[in-house]
């Protein structure tokens, strides 16, 4: 059996009212993500190298998958 101390629970937290999400390894923030690619990246600077962010059994995905980011849209658009 694995030790629960090497895969840290991690939680990518429901969107703000911006369409950021927070990510969280127990007590402690490790980052607030905007994009799916930003939890990989948060994750590396946490030394958790996470190869398949959307479908890892240590992220917790609270307020909607890896797909929603409410809020945030990949084009801007200049009114």
């Amino acid at each position: 059996m694995a030790d629960p101390a090497e895969h840290p629970h991690i939680v990518v937290h429901s969107p703000a009212l911006d369409g950021s999400r927070r990510v969280t390894s127990g007590d402690e923030t490790l980052g607030v993500a905007s994009h799916i690619d930003d939890v990989g990246e948060i994750l590396r600077l946490a030394d958790l190298y996470v190869t398949d962010v959307e479908g890892a059994d240590l992220i917790e995905w609270q307020g909607g998958g890896p797909e929603d980011w409410p809020g945030l849209s990949e084009e801007h658009h200049e009114a």
